[in-house]
C-alpha cells in the first residue's frame, strides 16, 4: 500500500502561510485599534517649559499683533501731520495739439511746464500742536502694547496653570482609585468573614465609583486645559501639549511696596495720562484755528506756443496770506468739543489711577494669602497623611470602627485635592499681582 506523504509545499504549507497572514494582519489592526482608542491626552505630548511659553507667544499671539499694528499707524498719523511743516514742491506739465479743418486756419501746438513750492511759515502753531498731540497719541499706543501684553502674560499664565494642575489631577485621581479598590478588597474581606456590615462595603464600593468618575473627569479637563494652552499660545492646531513646571511662587517680595507709585507706572494710566496730555495738545490746535496762516510760495515754468522745447522761462515768489473770518460757526464748535475732551480724559485718568490703585490692593492681598494658604494646607496633607496611617493600622485590628476610618480616609482624599487647589491658586494669584503691576511677557 503507498504512504501517504504531504510535500512542504503541498495544503499543510498553503494553510499554515493562511494563519500566519492572518495572525500578522489581526496584530497589525489590533495595534491600529489601540492606537487610535488611546485619549488625545494620553497620546505623546510636546512638552513645554514656562520660558517656551512665553517666547511662543511673543511672536504668535494675535492680539499682540494687534497692539502693534495700532503703533503703527499712530506713528503714521504724527508722520503726516508732521510733512505740513516741510516745504510741498509740486511739477506739472502740459503739452497739446490743436488745429481745424478749415484751410485757411493753422495749426499750433503748446507746451507748458511748471515747478511750484510753498512753505509754510505761520498758523498760530496749529500743526505744531495737532503733531504733538499725535505724539501723545503714538506714546499711548506704545503703552496700550505694554497692557496688552500683560494681559496675554495673564492668559499664558493661567492656561500653563490649570494644564499644570490638571496633569497632577489625573495622577491624583489616579491614586486615589486605587487606593479606593484597597479599601473594597479589605472590607469585602472583613465583611465575608462576619466583621463588618453590608451598608460599610455598599459605602466603600460608592466611594471607589466616585473616584473612579474623577479620573474621567481629570482626563477629560486635562484635553481641555490643554486646548486652552494651546489658544492662549496663539496656536492655530490644537495637539496635546505638556507643561513642566512647579506649584512655586517666585515673586516672594515679602514687604508691602508703594502701590501708589506702581499705580502711576501702571501702563493703563500712563497710556490715559498720555492720552489726556494728546486732548490739550488738541484744545490748542481747535484754537490756533483761528490764527492768519502766512506761507512763502514761489514758481518757474513756461507756457510756449509752436516753440518746443521753450527757450524763455518765468518765475515768480511771494508770500500768501490768509485770515479766516467766518466759517459758520465750525470753528468755535470745534473749540468746544476739545475742551469737553479734555474734561472726559482728566475724569478717565483719575478714574483710572483709582481702579488700578484698587486691582493692586487686592492683588497684592490675594498673593499673600495664597502663599499663607499654601503653607497651611501642607500641614494638614501632613497631618491627614500621619492619621490615615494611623487609622489604617487600627481599622485593620478592629481598634476603629468603620465610621471613624472612612471619615479619616475622606479627609486625606480631601487634605490631597486641597493642597493642589491651594497650590494652583498661588500661581495665578501672582500672575494677577504681575498683571496688576503691568508686568508682560518681556518680564517672564
Amino acid at each position: 500500500m503507498k504512504s501517504l506523504r504531504r510535500e512542504p509545499g503541498g495544503e499543510i504549507g498553503i494553510v499554515m502561510n493562511r494563519i500566519f497572514t492572518a495572525a500578522v494582519f489581526g496584530i497589525i489592526s489590533l495595534l491600529t485599534l489601540l492606537f487610535f482608542s488611546v485619549p488625545r491626552s494620553l497620546q505623546a505630548a510636546e512638552v513645554l517649559t514656562w520660558q517656551q511659553c512665553v517666547g511662543e507667544a511673543r511672536k504668535a499671539h494675535p492680539d499682540l499683533y494687534s497692539a502693534l499694528a495700532a503703533m503703527q499707524q499712530a506713528e503714521a498719523d504724527r508722520r503726516i501731520t508732521k510733512g505740513q511743516l516741510l516745504p510741498q514742491l509740486s511739477a506739472g506739465l502740459n503739452a497739446a495739439q490743436s488745429g481745424s479743418s478749415e484751410k485757411n486756419i493753422a495749426s499750433f501746438s503748446a507746451l507748458s511746464w511748471s515747478l511750484n513750492a510753498k512753505q509754510l511759515l505761520y498758523d498760530g502753531r496749529k500743526t505744531s500742536r495737532q503733531v504733538a498731540a499725535y505724539k501723545e497719541s503714538e506714546k499711548a499706543a506704545g503703552h496700550n502694547y505694554s497692557a496688552v501684553s500683560a494681559d496675554v502674560r495673564f492668559a499664558l499664565r493661567s492656561a500653563f496653570t490649570d494644564l499644570l494642575k490638571a496633569q497632577e489631577l489625573v495622577g491624583l485621581s489616579g491614586e486615589i482609585a486605587e487606593r479606593r479598590k484597597k479599601n473594597v478588597r479589605l472590607i469585602a474581606l472583613r465583611y465575608q468573614a462576619g466583621r463588618e456590615h453590608i451598608g460599610s462595603l455598599r459605602k466603600a464600593e460608592a466611594d471607589l465609583g466616585e473616584s473612579e468618575f474623577e479620573v474621567s473627569r481629570a482626563q477629560r479637563g486635562l484635553v481641555l486645559a490643554q486646548s486652552r494652552l494651546a489658544s492662549a499660545l496663539g496656536r492655530d492646531e490644537h495637539s496635546p501639549i505638556r507643561v513642566k513646571g512647579s506649584f512655586t511662587a517666585s515673586d516672594l517680595s515679602a514687604v508691602k511696596p508703594n502701590l501708589a507709585l506702581l499705580a502711576k507706572n501702571t501702563p493703563l494710566v500712563r497710556q490715559l495720562e498720555a492720552r489726556r496730555k494728546a486732548a490739550r495738545y488738541d484744545l490748542d490746535a481747535a484754537k490756533g484755528a483761528f490764527s492768519p496762516e502766512l506761507y512763502l510760495t514761489s514758481s518757474i515754468g513756461r507756457s510756449s506756443f509752436d516753440s518746443l522745447p521753450p527757450d524763455e522761462v518765468d518765475w515768480n515768489a511771494g508770500v500768501e496770506l490768509s485770515l479766516p473770518i467766518y466759517g459758520g460757526g465750525t470753528g468755535r464748535a470745534r473749540v468746544q468739543r476739545a475742551m469737553a475732551v479734555v474734561s472726559q480724559q482728566n475724569a478717565e485718568e483719575k478714574s483710572g489711577y483709582l481702579q488700578v490703585f484698587d486691582t493692586l490692593e487686592e492683588s497684592w492681598k490675594n498673593f499673600v494669602d495664597a502663599r499663607q494658604y499654601v503653607a497651611v494646607q501642607r500641614k494638614f496633607l501632613d497631618a491627614a497623611v500621619e492619621r490615615a496611617s494611623i487609622a489604617n493600622a487600627q481599622y485593620s485590628n478592629g481598634l476603629v470602627s468603620f465610621d471613624d476610618w472612612v471619615i479619616i480616609e475622606d479627609n486625606l482624599v480631601s487634605a490631597k485635592k486641597q493642597f493642589l487647589d491651594a497650590g494652583a491658586d498661588l500661581l495665578i494669584a501672582e500672575a494677577g499681582w504681575i498683571q496688576a503691576k503691568g508686568g508682560g511677557l518681556d518680564d517672564q
